[in-house]
């Protein structure tokens, strides 16, 4: 056999989904070619289907894809990383493209919470009430509403499986959270660039006369 049969005879798809981070509920799966809101890809040993974009193929193609490569990369990616011997020296261990694409949407989730987690520590020391009887600032409230939250998804990120890890991350970003995430602290950095701009020309307008 060649490494194409090898391979498809040796991996079933399940297996190489988990392998790369997608563990599959009943041999189904959200789609990763598609923004995909609830679990639309069948996952057969031998071959994939998606109802929803009409994707689908082998092991190979699903390999291929998930990674953006060719055929026979993905079949040589998948000997190495299930240890499948195929007879041919230019299927062992070499440097692959080992973009996961999992992993990159994982560590960009993680990255948009940190940064608006940072903005919500320094929003409830900044703008917290002076006295009693003061009106609460809406940054304030914000950050007392939503900073447990936050701390709570960063460690379970960092803490826990990767199946239990993927099912939240995608439901993140599928739900639009982390989009609308990265929109808020962008308008919140410019808010405060156009504010210590202002801060800056009062000082050199209060300065002008002074040599």
């Amino acid at each position: 056999m060649n490494i194409f049969e090898q391979v498809k005879a040796a991996v079933p798809l399940p297996a190489a989904a988990e392998q790369y981070g997608i563990k599959a509920t009943h041999n189904m799966i959200r789609c990763p070619f598609h923004n995909d809101h609830t679990p639309s890809m069948k996952l057969n040993p031998s071959y994939f289907y998606c109802f929803g974009c009409g994707e689908n193929g082998d092991v190979i193609d699903f390999v291929g894809k998930l990674f953006g490569i060719n055929p026979i990369d993905a079949a040589k990616k998948l000997a190495v990383d299930f240890g499948i011997d195929t007879g041919d020296t230019v299927a062992k261990p070499q440097v692959y493209r080992k973009i996961n694409v999992y992993t990159e949407k994982e560590q960009d989730c993680f990255r948009v919470l940190c940064d608006y987690f940072h903005i919500l520590e320094d929003w409830k020391i900044l703008y917290a009430p002076k006295t009693s009887d003061e009106n609460y600032d809406e940054k304030f409230v914000e950050a007392c509403q939503k900073l447990g939250y936050i701390e709570y998804l960063i460690d379970f990120i960092i803490d826990e499986d990767i199946e239990d890890r993927y099912e939240v991350v995608n439901g993140l970003i599928t739900d639009g959270t982390i989009e609308n995430l990265k929109k808020r602290i962008e308008r919140i950095r410019e808010d405060g660039c156009r504010f210590a701009t202002q801060i800056e020309a009062g000082v050199n307008e209060m300065n002008g006369g002074i040599t």
